[in-house]
């Protein structure tokens, strides 16, 4: 199992000084735990964070404390898009949870490829019901069985490991192919009131301009 070390945390810790220090501040609560903040290293974190997702347990240990958790909230930086305060769901091992698994697209779609049409990605997680020991990190969405413009991809079709409920409906579409639109390119509309406006300006100037020569010749 993943596993993770963390220190309780002081509340009145200044949080700036704990990342610059490499820690991440985090909480954990559920199964009758109050919110208990706590810190652990970054480094660690996103090694775990890559492997376990939202849906992999994990196990964390305290100088007071060892319990398993799932990764139920990460805030990260909008600039630098690193995590900054991570938010960890106590679970009971012995008891199903429903959780969001994330689907992952593999495959060439022979569809696609051909430009026949497009893929269209309808869902990106689906929700199933488990042991948290169970839980799948993630489902792998073949889509080269997307071939013509009827092909569809739906829930029913994806492969549960033994042990897992899903709880999405079965019929909901999770990819198929929609048919290549043209671009078709927009050409704006002529004004012909303008270019009438504009040619009148124009015989309106020359004809000033004669009348000027005219006048300077007669001098």
């Amino acid at each position: 199992m993943l596993a993770l070390t963390a220190k309780i945390r002081d509340i009145k810790e200044n949080l700036d000084t704990l990342r610059n220090a490499g820690e991440l501040p985090a909480v954990f609560y559920g199964m009758g735990n109050v919110s208990t903040p706590i810190s652990i290293s970054k480094i660690d974190f996103k090694k775990i964070w890559r492997q376990a997702g939202e849906s992999s347990t994990v196990k964390v240990t305290t100088p007071k404390v060892v319990i398993d958790v799932l990764i139920h909230d990460v805030q990260v930086d909008p600039v630098t898009d690193e995590p900054i305060h991570v938010d960890f769901l106590v679970i009971d091992m012995n008891k199903a949870i429903k959780v969001e698994v994330p689907l992952e697209f593999s495959g060439i779609s022979e569809a696609v490829k051909s430009g026949l049409g497009t893929l269209v990605k309808v869902l990106h997680e689906v929700e199933v019901e488990a042991l948290p020991a169970d839980l799948p990190h993630n489902f792998v969405i073949d889509i080269s069985s997307l071939i013509g413009l009827d092909d569809q991809i739906l829930v029913s079709n994806i492969i549960l490991p033994k042990g897992v409920k899903m709880v999405t409906k079965g019929e909901e579409v999770v990819a198929s192919i929609a048919v290549q639109k043209e671009e078709k390119e927009e050409v704006a509309p002529v004004d012909l009131t303008a270019i009438e406006v504009e040619k009148k300006g124009k015989k309106d100037e020359e004809g000033a301009v004669e009348t000027t020569e005219s006048t300077e010749e007669k001098k």
